[in-house]
């Protein structure tokens, strides 16, 4: 057992099949955009969290993005791992951070800034999303803990700058 923080005991075998599945679905935001369209079903506080969130994880993946183009850190060396294989695509961009976790997060955020409840319903799953990406092999656990927190630091800011265009007492 390892003890620093990129250490990761979690089994190299081929992951059951919702971890990839899960993984999968958050690429590029698309479990996001689906979560959204459920909570946009009805108008109020839960559409209003939709939007929030979907501009604070499109905002969340872009931040991603630009970090991994600077930072530039490998990915775990797991390419041969059946719990790596597991994964219909296999990652060719940077690990730090993951995009997953910080559009999870920001996505996550700004939700639950916006509609505290819901929020609360939809955290295991952002949970989850991260855990898929440590369970995969796809991270290092630093790379999903910087998303957590560059996705928290996102969703935060997306909704202050969101919640000063809309009308008092919303």
């Amino acid at each position: 057992m390892g003890d620093g923080p990129d250490e990761n005991d979690l089994p190299v075998t081929r992951p059951a099949w919702p971890v990839t599945a899960l993984s999968t679905a958050a690429q590029g935001g698309v479990l996001w955009l689906a979560v959204a369209a459920v909570l946009a079903w009805r108008p109020g506080a839960r559409r209003r969290a939709a939007g929030h969130g979907l501009v604070a994880g499109a905002a969340g993946m872009a931040a991603g993005h630009v970090v991994k183009a600077v930072v530039r850190r490998p990915r775990p060396p797991a390419q041969r791992l059946p719990a790596r294989r597991a994964l219909p695509e296999q990652p060719k961009s940077p690990a730090f951070p993951s995009t997953h976790a910080t559009t999870a997060a920001a996505f996550t955020v700004a939700v639950a800034l916006t509609a505290p409840a819901t929020g609360a319903a939809i955290a295991p799953l952002a949970a989850a999303v991260c855990y898929s990406r440590l369970r995969t092999r796809a991270h290092w656990p630093t790379d999903v803990y910087g998303g957590v927190a560059i996705g928290a630091v996102v969703g935060g800011l997306v909704h202050r700058r969101l919640r000063r265009g809309e009308p008092a007492g919303r």
